[in-house]
């Protein structure tokens, strides 16, 4: 064994005490540095080894190596003249040398360790079971997984033939082949079947040093196998709903790079998969924030925001949604709505809501309410009118209920399938009327649109057509109209050939016609083609009864409408709006109700006495000035009988005028009558 002399206590002199110290073919004699209290002193005299102030104290004969690790040139000459060649003597910089070397070697092994160790704990936690063997068959590694499935310790393993465990083992053929076999079937000593994966290990230079097997249970791996199925039925479902949807989606990482995009997407933004994916979220914005970058920092879903996106700066409506995955940020899915297609579709509805109101019957007999025999009376009559094909004609005073008769009507017919067209005679301007009844042919007029257009009798071919304000037609209208109901055909403005149409006329009015015919405003003719089928329906001061199921039903609707929860209706309300006489019927009791439902508090639930206004507690001052100019007057002798009525009916109209103080709207709708029609009688009477 050398004998070894360390002069300097630093930290060269230290390294080399614990380099040399774990040797077992150096010993230290004595270490020597002026300060005893240096790091390498110290730790010579922990491992019991001499220690001299004075590096010439500890010299002697039998040294045979002395390492200067002080780095000072004149110590190294004086020990190099005592010693002479008796002794080799290692500079300072060869000890730093070997000091690095020490180090580094202590680095790879702590490596080393670290990496088995890692290694280990990687085998060791894995379900798969493994074991290796050696090119003698010896079982070199076995990890835990290993252990369960064999229910055999490690240490009963390690070092034995893998045919002791495995007699029906294909490691060994795996060497032999050097061939690897995948999911192979193995049954263990203890009965266990297992699904087996086997790989030859070749080092380097392509030589065969072992194998290795990777196994799992036999109903695990069936589980897993068929788990992986499904996930990719999944993946490949999802991918076909996403790739085949009309909405456009985006979806990226939690860094906000591009991980998905579907078709619709680049049709809507014009971006295509090379220009999105693993590119920043902000990449399609051409207006306003990245909402992907602000749903990832706020992990909250944003939807709504109106945006400008791509070369096209297409205007988009974007919802934006975090990917949450266990409680961790994954990314965010976006969907884009493209604004005209919304606007085009908003615009769809509209009209196809304007077609089927136009189009469809939407009450049935069972809407309408009133069990008074006043009521009763027009429902059968309605109910037999519906079994015929006859021409009908509803008289009523407005806000009676006319148009849910004719809906109805339709329902109950057999042509209740097709379609229901509604005419306000009174609302359409005269010089259009006749073209939108009739329709008209291409170049009729200025303006007429290319190919023409169908009328509404045409539109209501095989079905009915409901004509409201029959009283309100022009002469030249009644005349057509006429044609139609005698000859079931029509003839478009600008046209020459008749059209032979199949249609369930409903007219309705709330005007005396019999008068109307007095005065020539309404053709004989035609008054006789219409009423063949007539049905009067009451207003509702004649059918007080039926004022509390009315009420009842109005206020279920008006709830709906308002979103209210009104449950009802008390009796001491009910008594004071039977004092009142309705001029209005049942179009004024809903405007009631709604409104005292609008004033009531949220609290409040029934409709009591102090909720009905108070004008209505008796009746009004117009309904008496009514029913006082209704009595008949004097006969005055050498007066025809048309100038009595004339005279009582300028009256009427004087008094209703100073009433509603020369408003000539509300005048005609106290009285019953069109603007037109007020305006007319004016004009005769010489008002």
């Amino acid at each position: 064994m050398q004998k070894v002399m360390i002069v300097g206590g630093g930290v060269g002199g230290t390294t080399v005490l614990k380099l040399l110290s774990e040797s077992e073919v150096f010993s230290i004699v004595c270490m020597a540095d002026t300060n005893e209290c240096t790091e390498g002193m110290l730790a010579a005299k922990e491992r019991g080894i001499p220690t001299v102030i004075s590096w010439s104290r500890g010299l002697n004969e039998d040294l045979d190596i002395i390492v200067d690790t002080t780095g000072d040139p004149a110590v190294y000459k004086e020990i190099k003249r005592e010693m002479g060649d008796r002794t080799i003597l290692i500079p300072g910089s060869v000890a730093h040398i070997m000091s690095k070397l020490f180090e580094e070697k202590n680095r790879l092994i702590n490596k080393l360790e670290n990496a088995s160790a890692k290694m280990d704990l990687i085998l060791n936690t894995t379900s798969e079971g493994m074991v290796v063997i050696d090119h003698d068959g010896l079982i070199v590694m076995f990890n835990d997984s290993a252990e369960r499935a064999a229910s055999t310790p490690r240490k009963d393993v390690i070092g034995r033939h893998i045919k002791d465990l495995v007699p029906s083992t294909g490691l060994l053929h795996v060497m032999e082949t050097n061939r690897k076999e995948v999911n192979q079937r193995i049954i263990l000593s203890n009965g266990l079947e297992l699904i087996a994966t086997r790989i030859p290990l070749v080092n380097a230079d392509g030589e065969i040093i072992g194998a290795f097997s990777m196994f799992r249970n036999k109903t695990e791996a069936v589980q897993l196998a068929e788990q992986i199925t499904d996930l990719k039925e999944i993946q490949t479902m999802l991918q076909a709903i996403i790739q085949s949807s009309d909405e456009a989606i985006s979806v990226v990482d939690e860094q906000g790079r591009g991980l998905l995009i579907n078709p619709a997407y680049t049709r809507i933004t014009g971006l295509t998969k090379n220009q999105v994916i693993g590119k920043p979220a902000s990449i399609d914005i051409y207006e306003g924030e990245s909402m992907h970058m602000k749903v990832l920092q706020t992990r909250k879903p944003v939807r709504g925001v109106n945006m400008r996106v791509g070369p096209k700066h297409k205007e988009v409506i974007v919802n934006v949604a975090p990917i949450i995955v266990d409680g961790h940020l994954k990314g965010s899915v976006g969907v884009i709505h493209d604004v005209s297609e919304i606007q085009n579709l908003t615009h769809e509805l509209n009209r196809a809501r304007q077609i089927i109101r136009t189009l469809q019957a939407k009450y049935s007999f069972d809407d309408i309410i009133g069990a008074s025999e006043e009521m009763k009376l027009p429902v059968e009559q309605a109910k037999l009118s519906a079994r015929t094909p006859a021409t009908v004609l509803l008289r009523g005073e407005s806000g009676t209920g006319k148009e849910l008769f004719a809906h109805a009507i339709h329902n109950a017919s057999d042509r209740k399938f097709n379609k229901f067209v509604r005419v306000n005679c009174a609302a359409i301007s005269e010089s259009l009327l006749e073209s939108e009844l009739f329709g008209y042919e291409e170049g009729a007029f200025t303006g007429a649109s290319r190919g023409g257009k169908v009328g509404f009798f045409e539109e209501a071919n095989q079905g009915s057509i409901f004509l409201d304000e029959i009283g309100e037609l022009p002469a030249n209208i009644q005349a057509k109209l006429l044609r139609v109901l005698q000859e079931r055909e029509i003839i478009r403005v600008g046209g020459t050939k008749p059209i032979a149409i199949n249609v369930r006329v409903i007219a309705a009015t709330n005007i005396n016609l019999e008068k109307a015919i007095s005065n020539g405003s309404f053709r004989e003719d035609l008054y006789f083609r219409l009423n063949r089928m007539p049905i009067f329906i009451a207003p509702l001061r004649k059918r007080k009864e039926d004022l509390r199921e009315l009420a009842e039903h109005l206020i279920h609707k008006i709830n709906q409408e308002y979103g209210r929860g009104i449950e009802g209706i008390t009796a001491s309300a009910i008594h004071k709006m039977k004092n009142y006489d309705w001029p209005g019927n049942v179009r004024e009791l809903e405007n009631i109700l709604g409104r005292a439902i609008i004033f009531m508090k949220l609290n409040e639930t029934i409709i009591d006495i102090q909720h009905i206004p108070d004008f209505i507690e008796t009746e009004s001052e117009s309904f008496k000035q009514d029913k006082e100019i209704s009595k008949p007057p004097a006969y005055v002798s050498g007066k025809t009988l048309s100038e009595i009525i004339d005279e009582c009916e300028a009256k009427i109209i004087e008094q209703a005028i100073h009433t509603y103080k020369g408003n000539k709207t509300l005048t005609a709708k106290a009285l019953g009558i069109s603007v037109r029609n007020l305006y007319y009688k004016m004009e005769k009477l010489e008002l």
